[in-house]
């Protein structure tokens, strides 16, 4: 089976530039499954209804967040169907929607696991625990999980966590497409970060003006997204459907 994972989409103009290539990606390449993050698909960080369904509508099985999924009340009803949209697991079970999704792709059970990291971010339940919870319980043929950390030493941690338990497992959060895609002894494939779906000249999806003030003054500062060429970034994993291992992962970057 050969999985795409894209990493997080920015505002409209990553909405956009992920309809115009994500279709003709998947056919060129044999996608059978396709995994987005949308934490940030609206405009000014978040997902709201309208940018997760054009997500859907662009070719996305399931749709993975991280820790700006709960900045718009809107999704909240959303995040409450069973329809493939979901937050971290380990956030508190008082957050609306669930942490993981079960796709039946018959004859095969794919199951996507959507974990927030700890480190130099807002404090939730431990994800390693969490991850060993939810194995525990969901026995499927192909285990995918979108770890969204901003420490890359905690990603390299769950991979070493899982391998020879799940499939695959790729980072999401930094925006910024690392080169250290690999598959582990135990047939774990991974990559510490995707990238982002958005725009090339920016502070990861930001105008560089308005970051640039940010960091150089401290003050308060409305971010706004930048326009311009874009990029679609991720990997392509191929997966063997009898063993539920990686035997395959590269990256990829459209422009």
């Amino acid at each position: 089976m050969r999985v795409l994972a894209i990493g997080d989409v920015v505002g409209q103009v990553g909405c956009d530039c992920l309809r115009r290539h994500l279709p003709q990606v998947k056919r060129t390449y044999g996608v059978d499954f396709t995994v987005v993050n949308g934490e940030n698909s609206a405009e000014g960080n978040g997902i709201l209804p309208k940018s997760a369904d054009s997500i859907f509508d662009s070719g996305a099985d399931v749709i993975t967040t991280g820790n700006h999924v709960l900045r718009r009340r809107e999704i909240y009803e959303m995040l409450g169907r069973d329809i493939g949209l979901i937050r971290p697991a380990n956030y508190h079970s008082s957050c609306p929607g669930v942490g993981y999704f079960v796709y039946d792709l018959i004859p095969l059970r794919v199951c996507v696991i959507n974990l927030s990291g700890t480190v130099y971010l807002e404090s939730s339940d431990n994800p390693f625990d969490c991850v060993d919870r939810i194995l525990e319980r969901e026995h499927s043929d192909i285990t995918i999980v979108d770890f969204h950390a901003e420490a890359t030493a905690e990603k390299i941690a769950m991979a070493y966590h899982l391998d020879g338990r799940a499939s695959l497992l790729f980072g999401t959060h930094t925006h910024v497409q690392t080169a250290d895609e690999r598959i582990f002894e135990g047939g774990l494939g991974y990559i510490t970060d995707l990238g982002m779906c958005g725009p090339v000249h920016s502070v990861l999806g930001v105008k560089p003006e308005l970051a640039l003030k940010k960091l150089r003054t401290h003050q308060p500062v409305r971010f706004e997204n930048a326009g311009g060429e874009c990029q679609m970034s991720g990997i392509l994993a191929d997966i063997d459907e009898n063993t539920g291992k990686t035997v395959h992962i590269e990256r990829i970057n459209v422009r």
